[in-house]
């Protein structure tokens, strides 16, 4: 029996079925709840535009919901290996598989076996129905849940940094020398500081500048504005810099991503947070594959010292480390303090051992 990987057919699909059962109740009663609270938080915002209606509540929560289960999926993972450990230790049947000569990592397998399976699932969700949901709500939010207007080659909130000062576009259209600007806001900075800022509501390429009319300056240091009707600005700053696309890497599935950061290599741009941000689409679904394993320590610690609940609350904490590492790890990616394959990669890999040798202490 100790030299199969699995044990009896019987034993394998009952553990599985009881994980998976459990995992996708606590799913969606998690979906259930978030989605709720966060439904309350932003009803306001959206009924308060002119023409929206219940139907554009659905919509939202049709765009939100994909989101949610893709964030909280781990979680559910987490939570349902420790109540499906607690009731097989509370029933003696963790005692029972261990008498008849399971090892604790065949106990383990048909769970794994579960979590790989989810873990794929949630690789083929995230890819084809996150991120495509994610895409469409950011620009329904960059409108401020308003009308979206048709995909006309029309780009939205694009910031630009020229030396010390950035400049804020509300929405651009037009290629080339034909560039328009809408809601124009230049942040002038002198030493860190900022000193005034200009507000305009076109702008338009002229001679090798940017012509801004209907100006508004405001003078921080002074506290006073001035109106003007015209102003040259930005000179030097070519109409490219306006039209380059941002790539959003939590709206573009892994596919796509590698794409886009291959296009970006190409033309010499940094990819460092999209790298990890395509790493993490791999490491993040595979994080189901740990849970059973962090869990474990609620079904192989004592069975005689009657501290289940205690066990529980071990296993959980392990767990949610686990998420907290891999937030942390992402961070300092973003920031570059780590390499992006570290910033996905360490936190499954470091609480894989961490997993094995509470396992072994416990167990063994």
């Amino acid at each position: 029996m100790r030299l199969a990987l699995f044990p009896s057919r019987q034993i394998g699909w009952y553990m599985a079925r009881l994980f998976l059962v459990r995992t996708f109740a606590v799913l969606l009663m998690l979906v259930l709840v978030l989605q709720t609270l966060d439904l309350l938080g932003e009803s306001g915002k959206i009924l308060s535009v002119a023409g929206n209606s219940e139907a554009d509540l659905w919509a939202y929560v049709g765009m939100r919901v994909p989101q949610i289960v893709a964030r909280f999926l781990p979680f559910s993972v987490l939570l349902a290996t420790l109540i499906t450990f607690a009731t097989l230790s509370q029933n003696s049947e963790v005692v029972a598989m261990k008498a008849a000569g399971l090892s604790a990592h065949q106990i383990l397998a048909p769970m794994f076996a579960a979590s790989l399976l989810v873990a794929g699932i949630s690789f083929v969700f995230n890819d084809n129905v996150v991120a495509p949901a994610t895409a469409k709500l950011k620009v329904w939010q960059d409108v401020d849940y308003g009308p979206v207007p048709l995909d006309d080659g029309v780009r939205t909130n694009v910031w630009v940094r020229e030396g010390r000062d950035l400049i804020q576009v509300r929405t651009v259209s037009g290629y080339g020398n034909a560039t328009q600007l809408q809601d124009v806001r230049l942040y002038q900075r002198i030493d860190g500081s900022l000193k005034s800022v200009i507000r305009a509501e076109s702008g338009r390429w002229d001679d090798g500048a940017w012509r801004i009319e209907k100006v508004r300056i405001f003078d921080l240091s002074k506290a006073e504005q001035q109106q003007l009707p015209a102003l040259v600005v930005g000179r030097g700053i070519d109409p490219e810099r306006f039209n380059r696309k941002k790539v959003d890497g939590d709206a573009l599935g892994f596919f796509p991503l590698m794409r886009a950061i291959d296009d970006l290599k190409a033309a010499g741009r940094r990819t460092d947070t999209l790298e990890g941000i395509l790493w993490h689409k791999i490491s993040g679904p595979l994080s189901a594959l740990l849970m059973p394993l962090l869990g474990a320590i609620a079904a192989f610690g004592l069975a005689r010292s009657g501290a289940l609940f205690l066990r529980a609350v071990i296993g959980m904490a392990l767990g949610f480390a686990y998420f907290v590492a891999d937030n942390f790890a992402l961070a300092m990616g973003n920031l570059g303090a780590y390499p992006p394959f570290i910033a996905a990669w360490a936190p499954f890999l470091l609480f894989l051992l961490i997993g094995e040798t509470v396992l072994v202490r416990t167990e063994e």
